[in-house]
């Protein structure tokens, strides 16, 4: 696997738009799709924004090893992911979510925590 496809695979594991992405990484979405699409690589800056933003390696973004490390949290954070389940229907329908006027799906209320855990993690490292 090369660098783009790296990158591609991690973000729509995510289920992240190139939009969200590039937004968080401070790049245009345009320059994300170059770097996807193996048109351009990476400078080493942008290359650590990718690691940090992924929670992985330098090294497996360049595919010197195929291992992806899982995400760690410290213990705080685990505890609260461990005791709140996104995913339960209960949860979301009690909490009515909306963006422009219009209550978010629970698959939209997902990735949009997922986008702001990641903005927090991102802007936490800088």
């Amino acid at each position: 696997m090369n660098i783009g496809s790296h990158i591609a695979k991690l973000r729509e594991n995510r289920g992240w738009t190139q939009e969200q992405t590039a937004a968080l990484l401070g790049i245009s979405r345009a320059a994300l799709s170059h770097y996807e699409k193996n048109r351009r690589e990476p400078d080493s800056e942008i290359l650590s924004k990718f690691a940090d933003m992924f929670n992985v390696s330098v090294d497996y973004l360049v595919g010197r090893t195929n291992v992806a490390p899982l995400a760690t949290h410290d213990e705080p954070i685990r505890d609260f992911i461990e005791h709140l389940e996104l995913a339960d229907e209960e949860l979301l329908n009690k909490y009515d979510l909306t963006l422009d006027g219009r209550k978010l799906s629970a698959d939209e209320a997902r990735q949009f925590i997922v986008f702001v855990r990641a903005e927090r993690i991102l802007t936490k490292k800088t």
